[in-house]
């Protein structure tokens, strides 16, 4: 929904707030979980359109997110990978609503929390929404480290100390670390799958069948799939909510994923690790984006900025003629320009979109006039992001990179 018929708190939201991002196509059922929300201290925004809630983002950072997978514009999927690839927005908590078969992928995808359609009474959306209360009311996680070899446990303690407001607790054993996962109260838990007597898939069992959610875990420090066996290795693969890592920087990263923690806010030492991993020439190598725009200057430019992280590019200065370089299907985005003579870029993104290859294929709008309803008529036309001119280089970079990132 574009306009505002849920109501909702759009237009007293403002930085600090603490507020929730309800991106539902069931309107009725959006305003149930806005009445939930303002009735934890919340302030709730709503919107059917994942691009309207992708840019609502980037402007005031939620305090959680909750989102739908079926929506009308964009798939819920991508909403999320987008959310969760950008380090400026992967911080906020986002709770998917979606059918059981999503669960597991939905967790395995950096979401929070999942929640099973069809809901079954308000009393389970108010749990969902008390729960969303208490993780933003405090910034201090919990953090456990499970490693029985001390020298690796005092290395993953040194690499990880620094990140503010999160506790480390550590257990050398199966029997301890069974204890700390089922009754710890955590936020997540790295794992040495190897660890002596800890039946991990056991123990997660064992905490859903009390009807809580285990924490996320990280897998870290196994041995070779030789030395333990390709059994021991699929069931590890197949246990949802679990992401194994081989190196201490992934680890890193996915204990800053897990925790929800602002990538601003960690220290120097570790964002340079951060920065490395999602480094945009990495994101960007090798693929390929169309450039459309009638005048050849906004082209060069643009070129030349990409040019310098490796991109492919193929240009077209007309909406026909990147119609047809479209149908091939050869292209990883689109920066579409916006004030095209004959067929304008938004009749060109609406043509590009029948083309069924091109449903799931990332358009960013660029227009040279930031004018009120732009953006609103670029997102209803096709595009899944959008750019004013003068185009930010930053900016640009950023916005394709988190498209991009695999």
């Amino acid at each position: 929904m574009m306009l505002n018929e849920a109501e909702d708190d759009r237009d007293s939201v403002h930085s600090g707030d603490r507020w929730v991002l309800i991106v539902e196509n069931d309107l009725a059922f959006a305003r149930v979980l806005l009445e939930a929300a303002r009735e934890q201290g919340f302030k709730g925004v709503v919107t059917s359109h994942g691009t309207a809630a992708l840019n609502m983002v980037n402007e005031t950072k939620p305090s959680a997110i909750m989102l739908d997978i079926f929506l009308p514009d964009i798939d819920g999927w991508r909403v999320l990978s987008r959310l969760k690839n950008d380090l400026a927005t992967r911080h906020v908590p986002v709770h998917v609503i979606s059918t059981e078969e999503a669960r597991d992928r939905a967790l395995s995808s950096g979401a929070r929390r999942f929640i099973a359609k069809p809901i079954q009474s308000r009393k389970a959306v108010d749990d969902v929404l008390a729960e969303v209360h208490e993780f933003a009311a405090s910034e201090d996680r919990k953090l456990l480290v499970v490693e029985p070899d001390p020298v690796r446990l005092a290395t993953i303690r040194e690499y990880l100390a620094g990140l503010e407001h999160v506790e480390v607790i550590c257990a050398t054993d199966g029997p301890r670390a069974a204890e700390l996962l089922l009754h710890g109260k955590l936020d997540c838990a790295v794992v040495n799958p190897d660890t002596p007597e800890l039946d991990l898939a056991g123990v997660l069992d064992e905490i859903r069948d009390t009807n809580a959610v285990p924490p996320p875990i990280i897998a870290y420090g196994r041995r070779t799939a030789a030395s333990v066996g390709a059994a021991s290795v699929a069931a590890l693969e197949r246990m949802p909510g679990v992401h194994e890592v081989h190196s201490i920087e992934r680890l890193l990263d996915q204990v800053v994923l897990a925790l929800h923690l602002d990538v601003s806010r960690v220290k120097a030492e570790h964002r340079r690790v951060l920065d490395d991993i999602y480094s945009s020439t990495k994101a960007l190598a090798g693929r390929r984006v169309m450039i459309v725009d009638d005048d050849i200057r906004n082209i060069f430019a643009l070129s030349s900025v990409l040019e310098d992280y490796g991109m492919d590019i193929r240009t077209a200065d007309n909406g026909r003629e990147a119609i047809a370089l479209a149908q091939k299907g050869e292209l990883d985005v689109i920066l579409m320009d916006i004030m095209m003579p004959e067929m304008d870029g938004l009749e060109t993104m609406k043509e590009i979109r029948k083309i069924p290859h091109c449903k799931d294929l990332p358009i960013v709008a660029v227009t040279a006039k930031a004018m009120k309803g732009d953006r609103e008529r670029c997102i209803e036309a096709g595009a899944w992001d959008y750019l004013s001119k003068p185009v930010d280089r930053e900016q640009l970079i950023t916005v394709l990179k988190a498209w991009l990132q695999k």
